[in-house]
């Protein structure tokens, strides 16, 4: 079996909860009463990276009443979803934990995942603290509720509607004005003007400098401004009802984007969010920090529940098994939060295009592991190319017309990239291969692997092998974790040196685990994708064409396709026969939804050797006709 060389570290838990995985108790409050307790109000935009602002980013719009936040309390120039999509990253914010070590990873989930013994939906601790919580309106968790979170959660939902004025409340507002949804314009909508100057808008260098871009960059940015204008109207309905000075307030992007190669990316346009907390001046005793002031330490979204659970004085009798550490609140030493320099993030499914992807970043250095880097970025989503700018970045791709920044987007990826921020705030520019960066490449990779093996990364199960232990995915996860190790030492093989990992995958790819050899399949995609030796020697390799011809009749649907989806990237076998038949016994339409994604990788090859269409396939089930399944069958038919 193919060892791991990575040695494990260990996570550091919240300050509210010291030991991990130990059953929570009843929650208790601090000696102080209810009414002596402050209000807690969050403003979430949808879809929008800190880029946008001009308060977080030259280049981004001003937004007066956000800046007003900030003077009267603190600015994160360093806050972080740890997803790049709205489920995923709500699902973290409400539970405090990483997606993938409960099963919530997803966008959007197949089936509820079951929380661990212990682990809320946070604000049902507030609720019996004596909270009065509300949400206005969206949810779109992940995960199955034990104990109800909200008083009311709809669109009247209001702190307003408090049973009393001496009721502290927690509440939540998403403003949609800047989802994806809006720019999803047409041609038309070219010719109106707006207010942001579309002359002076910056574009990030992988973009190519067209009308539809400037436009859609422009356009976005006055999204931002309504977006202002509705925190304004938050604030001031609690100025007038005279709770702003016993209230803290949040604002935030529920992730990153929302142009393309935002959201749903692990880049820093995906993840790296706008986070502004206003301090009341009857809690400042609460905050040591001055009004005003921002800060650089990391703060990711498993350290916001914490942190509200600390503002408003709910400590829990025993420890917890969340991920998140408070950076607010009693008992929080500023000075401590500032020294705080890492955050990790994972994007898996995203509609109907899985592509398992996790991060790290340290400071000012990212790296970012493609597990499935075959595939390049711009694998076709229904949703994401209804924008006019993604559909004319691939056009242009197509017609010759982008650089290669530009170009990148469109082509298979190295297993790792990474990425000096400092220098390379766009991610442009991979030092990956950079001896003069080995040592930090090294390290790095450790802490990465060694963190996915820590919260029993349930990504390398597969969602279809992930949705058989959906009722309790954390105790599977601890209970598979030996195997989990070694599917991540596995798909690891893509980042050993060749002459090592030629070896590895023959071992692995012959292996009576079904999930290894599913792992060396892709590990070895990964490597014949963007290795030209290593494709050229994996082609020529007698041995290795007969053990992948093995593959292809495996009795696993996943690993037969994963082995014809390499034959065809090494082109020395048509995959065809292969993917029918696997689709033909594909053991639910989960499972058929990843082998579609195969056949659309396939389908989308430089020449496209092996076309497809829809009819060449068979489903032992009826496909929803609006379903993700759908989708696929749909664009295979499209020229």
């Amino acid at each position: 079996m193919f060892q791991s060389t990575f040695h494990a570290v260990t996570c550091s838990m919240a300050i509210l909860f010291v030991a991990p995985a130990v059953a929570l108790a009843q929650p208790e409050s601090t000696n102080i009463d209810s009414a002596s307790r402050p209000n807690i109000v969050w403003i979430m935009s949808e879809d929008n990276s800190k880029h946008y602002l001009k308060h977080f980013d030259e280049t981004g719009v001003e937004t007066p009443a956000i800046e007003a936040m900030a003077a009267h309390g603190i600015t994160f120039d360093r806050a972080f979803s740890n997803a790049p999509v709205c489920s995923t990253a709500r699902t973290t914010l409400i539970t405090g934990c990483y997606g993938p070590r409960i099963g919530t990873q997803f966008h959007r989930r197949t089936e509820l995942a079951t929380l661990p013994e212990g682990v809320e939906m946070f604000p049902a601790w507030l609720r019996q603290s004596g909270y009065y919580t509300t949400n206005n309106s969206k949810e779109d968790y992940n995960a199955k509720k034990r104990m109800e979170p909200w008083d009311d959660s709809s669109r009247k939902a209001s702190w307003k509607n408090r049973p009393s004025e001496d009721t502290p409340f927690f509440h939540v507002v998403t403003f949609a004005d800047s989802h994806e949804g809006r720019l999803h314009f047409g041609v038309d909508a070219l010719q109106k003007p707006t207010d942001f100057d579309q002359k002076t808008v910056s574009l990030p260098p992988y973009f190519p400098d067209t009308q539809v871009f400037r436009h859609t960059a422009a356009f976005y940015r006055d999204r931002m401004s309504i977006i202002d204008e509705k925190v304004a109207s938050v604030i001031a309905q609690l100025e007038q009802a005279g709770e702003l000075e016993n209230t803290f307030v949040f604002y935030f992007g529920d992730h990153g984007g929302v142009l393309p190669r935002g959201k749903g990316y692990i880049y820093e346009s995906g993840l790296h969010v706008p986070l502004v907390v206003r301090v009341p001046n009857n809690y400042r005793n609460l905050v040591d920090r001055e009004l005003g002031s921002r800060t650089k330490g990391f703060v990711s979204f498993i350290d916001f529940a914490p942190t509200v659970l600390n503002l408003a004085g709910v400590r829990l009798d025993k420890a917890g098994p969340i991920d998140g550490n408070a950076f607010l609140g009693p008992r929080i030493d500023s000075a401590k939060v500032d020294t705080r320099d890492t955050t990790f993030g994972y994007a898996d499914r995203m509609d109907e295009k899985y592509d398992l992807v996790r991060s790290i970043r340290v400071g000012d250095w990212k790296l970012i592991r493609s597990f499935e880097s075959f595939q390049p970025d711009a694998m076709w989503a229904d949703y994401r190319y209804k924008m006019l700018a993604y559909q004319q970045w691939r056009d242009r791709y197509h017609t010759g017309k982008l650089n290669n920044v530009q170009s990148q987007f469109f082509k298979p990826r190295p297993p790792e990239l990474l990425f000096n921020l400092a220098d390379d705030p766009h991610e442009v520019n991979n030092l990956a291969s950079d001896p003069a960066h080995g040592d930090r490449l090294t390290e790095l990779r450790a802490k990465l692997n060694a963190h996915l093996k820590q919260t029993n990364d349930l990504g390398f199960l597969t969602e279809a092998g992930m949705l058989k232990v959906i009722d309790a995915p954390v105790e599977n996860g601890k209970r598979l974790s030996n195997e989990i190790a070694n599917y991540i030492d596995t798909a690891n093989i893509a980042v050993m040196p060749w002459d090592q990992a030629n070896k590895a995958l023959l071992s692995a790819i012959n292996s009576g685990d079904k999930l290894e050899r599913y792992w060396a399949l892709v590990a070895a995609s990964s490597i014949a994708a963007w290795n030209r030796s290593a494709n050229h020697d994996m082609a020529a390799d007698e041995t290795f064409i007969k053990l992948l011809h093995r593959r292809t009749l495996d009795t696993e649907p996943l690993v037969a396709a994963r082995a014809a989806q390499l034959a065809a990237i090494l082109q020395v076998a048509d995959p065809r026969p292969t993917f029918q038949r696997t689709l033909e016994l594909s053991q639910s339409p989960t499972e058929a939804l990843q082998i579609f994604n195969m056949v659309r990788h396939v389908n989308a090859l430089a020449g496209n050797p092996y076309p497809m269409g829809s009819k060449l396939f068979r489903l032992p089930f009826n496909p929803d006709p609006k379903g993700l399944i759908q989708q696929h069958l749909d664009h295979l038919d499209r020229p």
